[in-house]
């Protein structure tokens, strides 16, 4: 039996799946917690990926029975990991979710317009994007970007890490900037790479930085690398594309992951391009396209009005089942911290229709989960505007385990709605991809 690891290293936690490169059947897994907040230095990625690939048993010695023979990482998208000419971090890297960066975004639009961006790269920049947060350290840190020499994403510096690349001193392999690699759906969400030719648009990285440096390397579907020891090693991909694969998504399918925030997205064969920014013209991990949506606000606004009720989460979706759709009116407005979509960093929630009649603890419990997947099915509702074939939504991630919320959602969505078997999708995707590397060809 062949082993291959996959990895999903979340804004939460870092999780390792060790499966049966044949069956796809898990062997062994493990976990470890990330820190909180919105700038993280990434060092704490890689003391937690170590940690869970000991939980999971370690990767063993390459051609033992119980050794990895390849391994993959999925990753949260967009954090940006500036790297000093020692590859050295140069600073606390910058996440997806922190919004600092939105007058860049908004700079960036004024200087080379909307619909030219959407063309050269799939996006229209958000505070989300790893080029408006480029733009935030040119203008707000001019010493720090200044020094850095080369800027990969969060899956793209671990990747590097554990093929034996790192710091001076601290790392076997040393601070070979130029074995950085990174794959079609990560380096498509930082909004200086053009999925139409697969290049990097040094124009536009320059404009956000102020200066070139190096960018990692974009490996293709079925491309790998090696480590230290000699382990194939996968292109990885952005954690989104990984779900797709891990998920078995198909052209026709829209995956509707609902964590912290929410994710809308589809396997398309073509590529999509919106200059109103709603729709990201994200490439997928095997060589297709995946269009997405993206809400800041997801089950955190389950989370926030469970708290509210004092309620645990089953009994919330009992709360909101007993209520009438549409409960009675009574409208939530889930902004809690901002929203990527609409782009709105500095809206708030609001809580609208209360009478003396609608205001209920039922009504409030429905009013939360139509609110959350309102702001989901805007995403279909852009997805369907762009033209991509959409027949059955696949319901993924820690919310879509609640009982009103797979009830709820094909009303809301208006379409077909499978829920699968919980499980670790971007881990179990990354590793999908690594046993492609040791399949019979």
């Amino acid at each position: 039996m062949a082993l291959v690891m996959g990895v999903d290293s979340s804004t939460q936690s870092c999780k390792v799946v060790l499966t049966d490169a044949a069956t796809g059947a898990i062997v062994r897994q493990g976990r470890a917690a990330h820190p909180d907040g919105t700038s993280v230095d990434p060092e704490a990625w890689w003391q937690a990926l170590q940690s869970a690939i000991t939980d999971a048993g370690g990767l063993g010695a390459p051609g033992d029975p119980d050794g990895v023979a390849a391994w993959a990482i999925g990753g949260q998208q967009h954090g940006m990991v500036a790297l000093d000419s020692e590859g050295r971090v140069v600073r606390d890297a910058l996440l997806w979710h922190d919004n600092r960066s939105a007058q860049a975004g908004a700079d960036l639009i004024a200087e080379f317009g909307a619909d030219q961006l959407a063309r050269r790269t799939g996006l229209v920049p958000v505070a989300s994007f790893t080029i408006t947060k480029l733009r935030w350290l040119r203008d707000h840190e001019p010493d720090n970007a200044a020094r850095v020499a080369a800027v990969a994403l969060p899956h793209d510096w671990l990747t590097w890490r554990l093929r034996g690349f790192g710091p001076t001193g601290r790392s076997p392999r040393g601070p070979m900037l130029d074995e950085l690699v990174t794959d079609r759906s990560d380096a498509s969400g930082t909004g200086y790479w053009n999925p139409d030719t697969g290049d990097y648009d040094r124009d536009l990285l320059i404009a956000a930085l102020g200066h070139d440096a190096v960018l990692p390397r974009v490996l293709g579907p079925g491309e790998s690398v090696r480590d230290a020891d000699g382990r194939l090693v996968g292109p990885g991909a952005g954690d989104n594309a990984a779900a797709a694969l891990g998920a078995g998504a198909r052209t026709g399918d829209v995956v509707v992951s609902i964590g912290t925030s929410g994710t809308v997205f589809a396997v398309s064969a073509e590529r999509t391009v919106d200059a109103t920014g709603t729709v990201a013209g994200f490439a997928s991990a095997d060589g297709a396209f995946l269009p997405l949506v993206a809400t800041l606000n997801a089950a955190r606004v389950l989370e926030a009005i469970r708290r509210l009720l004092g309620v645990d989460h089953a009994e919330l979706s009992r709360l909101a089942l007993a209520a009438p759709p549409g409960a009675a009116g009574l409208r939530l407005v889930p902004y809690f911290e901002g929203e990527r979509t609409p782009n709105l960093p500095d809206a708030t929630a609001s809580l609208t229709g209360m009478t003396l009649a609608s205001t209920t603890r039922e009504n409030l419990a429905r009013a939360a989960v139509e609110g959350m997947l309102g702001g989901l099915a805007a995403g279909l509702d852009a997805l369907r505007g762009l033209g991509v074939p959409l027949e059955r939504a696949l319901l993924i991630g820690g919310g879509a385990q609640s009982e009103a919320v797979q009830a709820i959602a094909p009303l809301v969505f208006g379409m077909p709605v499978e829920v699968p078997e919980p499980g670790e999708y971007v881990a179990l995707g990354a590793a999908r991809q690594a046993a492609a590397l040791v399949a019979p060809r």
